[in-house]
C-alpha cells in the first residue's frame, strides 16, 4: 500500500511540475502506450479495454490539436497539424472496426510523432 501511494505521489509530482515540453513528451509517450494497449485487448477481444485506450490515445491527439498554435508555428505546424488529424480520424475508424490492420499501420506513424518530438527536445537543449 505505501509503495502504491508513493508512486502516485511521484507520478502526481513529476506532471505537477514537468515544463511544458516535458508534458508534451509525456503526452506523445502516452498515446504509443496506450495505442499498443489498445492493440493488445483488440487480439484478446476486450471490447472495453480496447475501447478506452484508444479514446485515450485520439484524447492525446485531440489535446495535442487543441494546443499547437498553428498561427505561430507557420507552414511546419499546417504539416504537424495535419499528421494529428490523420492519427485522429484513423483512431476513430480503428475504434468502430477493433480494426487491428488499420492499427498495425497507424502504430509507426504514432511512434514517428513521438519520436520527432524526443529529438527536437534533445536539439532544443543542446542550443540552450
Amino acid at each position: 500500500m505505501y509503495a502504491s501511494n508513493a508512486y502516485n505521489a511521484y507520478k502526481n509530482n513529476s506532471v505537477n511540475y514537468a515544463s511544458k515540453e516535458q508534458l508534451l513528451l509525456m503526452l506523445v509517450d502516452g498515446a504509443v502506450k496506450f495505442s499498443k494497449i489498445g492493440r493488445q485487448a483488440i487480439l484478446e477481444k476486450d471490447v472495453k479495454k480496447a475501447h478506452e485506450n484508444i479514446v485515450k490515445t485520439q484524447d492525446i491527439f485531440i489535446e495535442l490539436m487543441a494546443t499547437l498554435d498553428i498561427n505561430q508555428a507557420g507552414p511546419w505546424g499546417k504539416q504537424l497539424m495535419s499528421v494529428y488529424e490523420f492519427i485522429n480520424y484513423n483512431l476513430v475508424q480503428v475504434n468502430l472496426k477493433k480494426d487491428i490492420k488499420k492499427l498495425d499501420e497507424l502504430i509507426p506513424v504514432i511512434e514517428e510523432v513521438r519520436d520527432t518530438w524526443h529529438e527536437a527536445y534533445k536539439l532544443s537543449k543542446r542550443e540552450v
